[in-house]
Protein backbone atom coordinates (compact mmCIF):
# COMPACT_ATOMS: atom_id res chain seq x y z
CA UNK A 1 0.00 0.00 0.00
CA UNK A 2 2.77 2.73 1.18
CA UNK A 3 4.52 1.69 -2.76
CA UNK A 4 1.36 2.51 -4.31
CA UNK A 5 1.10 5.42 -2.49
CA UNK A 6 4.45 6.96 -3.01
CA UNK A 7 4.12 5.70 -7.33
CA UNK A 8 0.91 7.38 -7.31
CA UNK A 9 2.44 10.80 -6.09
CA UNK A 10 5.46 10.33 -7.93
CA UNK A 11 3.23 10.07 -10.61
CA UNK A 12 1.35 13.09 -10.04
CA UNK A 13 4.50 15.12 -9.41
CA UNK A 14 6.06 14.02 -12.97
CA UNK A 15 2.78 14.50 -14.63
CA UNK A 16 2.29 18.09 -13.30
CA UNK A 17 6.03 18.96 -13.81
CA UNK A 18 5.66 17.87 -17.55
CA UNK A 19 2.22 20.13 -17.67
CA UNK A 20 3.64 23.38 -16.33
CA UNK A 21 6.90 22.75 -18.31
CA UNK A 22 4.62 22.64 -21.63
CA UNK A 23 2.41 25.75 -20.29
CA UNK A 24 5.61 27.53 -20.34
CA UNK A 25 6.61 26.73 -23.77
CA UNK A 26 3.42 27.57 -24.85
CA UNK A 27 3.47 31.37 -23.62
CA UNK A 28 6.83 31.09 -24.84
CA UNK A 29 5.50 30.51 -28.40
CA UNK A 30 4.47 34.29 -28.83
CA UNK A 31 7.44 35.80 -27.64
CA UNK A 32 9.41 33.73 -30.03
CA UNK A 33 7.34 34.35 -32.86
CA UNK A 34 7.45 37.85 -32.83
CA UNK A 35 10.86 37.82 -32.52
CA UNK A 36 11.57 35.68 -35.10
CA UNK A 37 9.17 37.87 -37.08
CA UNK A 38 11.24 41.37 -36.36
CA UNK A 39 14.57 39.46 -37.22
CA UNK A 40 13.26 38.03 -40.47
CA UNK A 41 11.53 41.49 -41.48
CA UNK A 42 13.68 44.12 -39.71
CA UNK A 43 17.19 42.44 -39.64
CA UNK A 44 18.19 43.24 -43.50
CA UNK A 45 17.64 47.13 -43.01
CA UNK A 46 20.09 47.18 -39.86
CA UNK A 47 23.43 49.08 -40.60
CA UNK A 48 25.33 52.05 -38.22
CA UNK A 49 23.92 54.42 -40.77
CA UNK A 50 20.34 53.48 -40.03
CA UNK A 51 20.85 53.65 -36.02
CA UNK A 52 22.35 57.48 -36.78
CA UNK A 53 20.63 58.75 -39.87
CA UNK A 54 16.85 60.39 -40.19
CA UNK A 55 13.72 59.01 -41.83
CA UNK A 56 13.98 59.06 -45.40
CA UNK A 57 10.83 60.42 -47.39
CA UNK A 58 7.89 58.24 -48.30
CA UNK A 59 8.70 55.99 -51.61
CA UNK A 60 7.39 52.75 -53.27
CA UNK A 61 9.96 51.06 -55.48
CA UNK A 62 9.59 51.32 -58.98
CA UNK A 63 11.21 49.25 -62.13
CA UNK A 64 14.79 50.71 -62.02
CA UNK A 65 14.57 52.71 -59.24
CA UNK A 66 14.85 52.19 -55.26
CA UNK A 67 14.23 54.29 -52.59
CA UNK A 68 16.48 55.51 -49.67
CA UNK A 69 16.16 53.42 -46.23
CA UNK A 70 16.78 56.24 -43.92
CA UNK A 71 17.28 55.75 -40.17
CA UNK A 72 15.36 55.88 -36.60
CA UNK A 73 18.47 58.07 -35.27
CA UNK A 74 15.88 61.09 -34.25
CA UNK A 75 13.62 58.54 -32.88
CA UNK A 76 16.40 56.60 -30.82
CA UNK A 77 17.05 60.36 -29.66
CA UNK A 78 13.49 60.89 -28.83
CA UNK A 79 13.18 57.83 -26.69
CA UNK A 80 15.79 58.61 -25.03
CA UNK A 81 15.09 62.28 -23.99
CA UNK A 82 10.93 61.36 -23.29
CA UNK A 83 11.90 58.04 -21.26
CA UNK A 84 14.64 60.09 -19.45
CA UNK A 85 12.47 63.42 -18.52
CA UNK A 86 9.25 61.25 -17.60
CA UNK A 87 11.66 59.05 -15.68
CA UNK A 88 13.06 62.17 -13.74
CA UNK A 89 9.55 63.01 -13.13
CA UNK A 90 7.61 60.36 -11.71
CA UNK A 91 10.45 58.24 -10.15
CA UNK A 92 10.37 60.97 -7.14
CA UNK A 93 7.05 61.17 -7.00
CA UNK A 94 6.61 57.76 -7.15
CA UNK A 95 9.18 56.43 -4.69
CA UNK A 96 7.80 59.68 -1.73
CA UNK A 97 4.19 58.25 -2.47
CA UNK A 98 5.42 54.43 -1.67
CA UNK A 99 7.35 55.94 0.93
CA UNK A 100 4.30 57.50 2.52
CA UNK A 101 2.15 54.81 1.87
CA UNK A 102 3.98 52.09 3.78
CA UNK A 103 5.38 53.49 6.65
CA UNK A 104 2.66 55.84 7.14
CA UNK A 105 0.01 53.17 6.79
CA UNK A 106 -2.56 54.23 9.33
CA UNK A 107 -3.49 57.47 7.99
CA UNK A 108 -6.06 57.93 5.64
CA UNK A 109 -3.73 59.77 2.94
CA UNK A 110 -1.60 56.58 3.18
CA UNK A 111 -4.45 54.20 2.04
CA UNK A 112 -5.69 56.58 -0.45
CA UNK A 113 -2.04 56.75 -2.40
CA UNK A 114 -2.75 52.77 -2.52
CA UNK A 115 -6.28 52.78 -3.69
CA UNK A 116 -4.79 55.76 -6.15
CA UNK A 117 -2.04 53.87 -7.63
CA UNK A 118 -4.19 50.66 -8.31
CA UNK A 119 -6.61 52.18 -9.83
CA UNK A 120 -4.37 54.10 -12.28
CA UNK A 121 -2.35 51.10 -13.14
CA UNK A 122 -5.28 49.45 -14.38
CA UNK A 123 -5.97 52.42 -16.74
CA UNK A 124 -5.54 52.52 -20.48
CA UNK A 125 -2.09 54.47 -21.69
CA UNK A 126 -4.02 56.26 -24.20
CA UNK A 127 -6.21 58.22 -21.37
CA UNK A 128 -2.83 59.30 -19.84
CA UNK A 129 -2.34 61.01 -23.43
CA UNK A 130 -5.79 62.21 -23.97
CA UNK A 131 -6.00 64.47 -20.23
CA UNK A 132 -2.55 65.62 -21.56
CA UNK A 133 -3.95 67.13 -24.37
CA UNK A 134 -6.98 68.52 -23.22
CA UNK A 135 -4.71 70.28 -19.95
CA UNK A 136 -2.49 71.82 -22.35
CA UNK A 137 -5.00 72.96 -24.93
CA UNK A 138 -7.11 74.46 -22.73
CA UNK A 139 -4.24 76.55 -21.09
CA UNK A 140 -1.03 76.50 -23.08
CA UNK A 141 -1.87 75.56 -26.84
CA UNK A 142 1.63 76.79 -28.24
CA UNK A 143 3.39 73.81 -26.60
CA UNK A 144 0.35 70.74 -26.99
CA UNK A 145 2.52 68.88 -29.34
CA UNK A 146 5.99 68.64 -27.96
CA UNK A 147 8.72 66.54 -25.41
CA UNK A 148 7.31 68.31 -22.81
CA UNK A 149 3.97 67.26 -23.05
CA UNK A 150 5.05 63.91 -24.18
CA UNK A 151 7.16 63.38 -21.40
CA UNK A 152 3.97 64.38 -18.75
CA UNK A 153 2.18 61.79 -20.54
CA UNK A 154 4.55 58.83 -20.14
CA UNK A 155 5.02 60.21 -16.25
CA UNK A 156 1.44 60.01 -15.93
CA UNK A 157 1.84 55.93 -16.87
CA UNK A 158 4.81 54.91 -14.74
CA UNK A 159 3.86 56.78 -11.54
CA UNK A 160 1.44 54.42 -10.50
CA UNK A 161 3.85 51.70 -11.47
CA UNK A 162 6.47 53.12 -9.38
CA UNK A 163 4.16 54.07 -6.53
CA UNK A 164 3.04 50.19 -6.42
CA UNK A 165 6.21 48.07 -7.49
CA UNK A 166 8.38 50.51 -4.54
CA UNK A 167 5.57 50.12 -2.01
CA UNK A 168 5.31 46.20 -2.14
CA UNK A 169 9.51 46.25 -2.25
CA UNK A 170 9.45 48.44 0.88
CA UNK A 171 6.28 45.99 2.52
CA UNK A 172 9.30 43.34 2.42
CA UNK A 173 11.68 45.06 4.85
CA UNK A 174 10.74 43.34 8.13
CA UNK A 175 9.04 45.87 10.65
CA UNK A 176 11.95 44.55 13.71
CA UNK A 177 14.49 46.12 11.33
CA UNK A 178 12.90 49.73 11.89
CA UNK A 179 11.92 49.14 15.66
CA UNK A 180 16.08 48.36 16.32
CA UNK A 181 16.81 51.97 14.87
CA UNK A 182 14.33 54.08 16.77
CA UNK A 183 15.49 51.82 19.82
CA UNK A 184 18.98 53.17 18.77
CA UNK A 185 17.76 56.41 18.73
CA UNK A 186 17.86 56.84 15.04
CA UNK A 187 15.47 59.63 13.68
CA UNK A 188 12.43 58.15 11.81
CA UNK A 189 13.21 59.92 8.65
CA UNK A 190 16.89 58.53 8.78
CA UNK A 191 15.78 54.55 9.55
CA UNK A 192 13.12 55.09 6.28
CA UNK A 193 15.89 56.51 4.28
CA UNK A 194 19.42 54.64 5.26
CA UNK A 195 18.24 51.71 6.39
CA UNK A 196 14.60 50.69 4.90
CA UNK A 197 14.89 51.86 1.24
CA UNK A 198 18.53 50.95 1.27
CA UNK A 199 17.48 47.04 2.71
CA UNK A 200 14.44 47.18 -0.33
CA UNK A 201 16.52 49.06 -2.63
CA UNK A 202 17.06 45.82 -5.16
CA UNK A 203 13.64 45.30 -5.89
CA UNK A 204 12.96 49.22 -6.05
CA UNK A 205 14.83 49.19 -8.68
CA UNK A 206 13.43 46.46 -10.38
CA UNK A 207 10.27 47.90 -10.15
CA UNK A 208 11.45 51.56 -11.29
CA UNK A 209 13.46 49.87 -14.48
CA UNK A 210 9.91 47.71 -15.36
CA UNK A 211 8.66 51.28 -15.34
CA UNK A 212 10.81 52.63 -17.49
CA UNK A 213 10.11 49.69 -20.21
CA UNK A 214 6.67 49.80 -20.06
CA UNK A 215 7.02 53.73 -21.01
CA UNK A 216 9.98 52.90 -23.84
CA UNK A 217 7.15 50.91 -25.64
CA UNK A 218 4.43 53.21 -25.34
CA UNK A 219 2.66 54.77 -28.39
CA UNK A 220 -1.01 55.82 -27.59
CA UNK A 221 0.18 58.36 -25.23
CA UNK A 222 2.36 60.07 -27.69
CA UNK A 223 -0.10 60.33 -30.07
CA UNK A 224 -1.66 63.18 -28.80
CA UNK A 225 1.15 65.49 -27.18
CA UNK A 226 4.70 63.96 -28.88
CA UNK A 227 3.22 64.25 -32.29
CA UNK A 228 5.95 62.66 -34.22
CA UNK A 229 8.63 64.62 -36.55
CA UNK A 230 11.54 63.56 -38.78
CA UNK A 231 14.23 65.71 -36.80
CA UNK A 232 16.22 65.28 -34.12
CA UNK A 233 15.42 66.94 -30.89
CA UNK A 234 14.99 70.50 -31.26
CA UNK A 235 13.50 71.56 -27.90
CA UNK A 236 11.30 70.01 -25.50
CA UNK A 237 8.40 72.71 -26.71
CA UNK A 238 8.74 71.09 -30.39
CA UNK A 239 7.34 67.96 -31.76
CA UNK A 240 9.39 64.66 -31.08
CA UNK A 241 10.11 61.41 -32.60
CA UNK A 242 10.21 58.17 -30.74
CA UNK A 243 10.36 54.38 -31.34
CA UNK A 244 6.99 53.35 -30.93
CA UNK A 245 5.31 56.25 -32.35
CA UNK A 246 7.32 55.65 -35.72
CA UNK A 247 6.61 52.13 -35.74
CA UNK A 248 3.04 52.86 -35.56
CA UNK A 249 2.53 55.84 -38.12
CA UNK A 250 5.32 53.38 -40.55
CA UNK A 251 3.66 50.01 -40.07
CA UNK A 252 0.04 51.66 -41.29
CA UNK A 253 1.40 53.42 -44.44
CA UNK A 254 1.65 52.53 -47.89
CA UNK A 255 4.94 53.29 -48.56
CA UNK A 256 7.70 50.41 -48.97
CA UNK A 257 10.69 52.14 -47.43
CA UNK A 258 8.58 53.21 -44.47
CA UNK A 259 7.58 49.50 -43.58
CA UNK A 260 10.69 48.17 -44.24
CA UNK A 261 11.69 50.94 -41.12
CA UNK A 262 8.96 50.28 -39.10
CA UNK A 263 10.13 46.54 -38.75
CA UNK A 264 14.05 47.26 -38.27
CA UNK A 265 12.63 49.97 -35.16
CA UNK A 266 10.11 47.26 -34.22
CA UNK A 267 13.82 44.98 -33.60
CA UNK A 268 16.10 47.62 -32.61
CA UNK A 269 13.33 48.32 -29.53
CA UNK A 270 12.81 44.41 -29.05
CA UNK A 271 16.84 44.26 -28.64
CA UNK A 272 16.96 47.95 -26.60
CA UNK A 273 14.22 46.34 -23.77
CA UNK A 274 16.11 42.92 -23.92
CA UNK A 275 19.66 44.52 -23.35
CA UNK A 276 17.59 46.89 -20.44
CA UNK A 277 16.55 43.79 -18.53
CA UNK A 278 19.45 41.59 -19.10
CA UNK A 279 21.53 44.44 -17.22
CA UNK A 280 19.06 45.02 -15.12
CA UNK A 281 18.87 41.52 -13.46
CA UNK A 282 23.03 41.42 -13.27
CA UNK A 283 22.62 44.43 -11.58
CA UNK A 284 20.17 43.93 -9.11
CA UNK A 285 22.03 40.41 -8.72
CA UNK A 286 24.91 41.94 -7.93
CA UNK A 287 23.55 44.30 -5.37
CA UNK A 288 21.42 41.83 -3.75
CA UNK A 289 24.27 39.30 -3.26
CA UNK A 290 26.97 42.38 -1.84
CA UNK A 291 24.22 43.11 0.53
CA UNK A 292 23.74 39.56 1.79
CA UNK A 293 28.10 39.34 2.12
CA UNK A 294 28.17 36.66 -0.28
Amino acid sequence: MKFDRSARRKLWSHTMTVLAGLCALVALIPLGSVIYQAVLLGGPVLSLSFLTSNPPLPCTPSVGTSCAVGGIGSAIQGTLVLVGLAAAISVPIGLAAAIFAVEYRGRFLGLAISFTADVLTGVPSIIAGVFIYAYFVIYDPSIVFSALTGSLALSVIMVPIVTRTCEEALRTVPHSLREAALALGIPKWRTTLQIVLMTALPAVLTGILLSVMRASGEAAPLLFTAFGSRLGFQGFNNPINALPLLIYNFAESPYKNWIDLAWGAALILIILILIASVLSRLVVGRMVRRMRGG
